[in-house]
């Protein structure tokens, strides 16, 4: 059932992931990262915010960068150009 925590025997019990549309992505740590190049980042913190935006400098760590720039919205009927 969703929601509730898998207390199956013998399985891993299963990370919490949290979606923010306007922000990171949220993951209940400790984590590891496989980076495009194959290197490895790893958090022991009881929770990660995971870049998005691909605008932080600690990347693929969440720094806020997403806050100091809006993200482009589709033109309304309003606002056609």
């Amino acid at each position: 059932m969703p929601g509730t925590p898998d207390d199956t025997p013998g399985r891993a019990p299963a990370r919490r992931v949290c979606l923010d549309p306007q922000g990171p992505v949220l993951v209940e740590g400790p984590v590891e990262i496989v980076l495009d190049d194959g290197t490895i980042a790893r958090s022991d913190r009881f929770a990660v915010a995971l870049c998005t935006c691909r605008r932080s400098r600690t990347y693929p760590w969440c720094d806020t960068s997403h806050r100091r720039r809006a993200r482009a919205t589709p033109p309304t009927e309003d606002r056609k150009p």
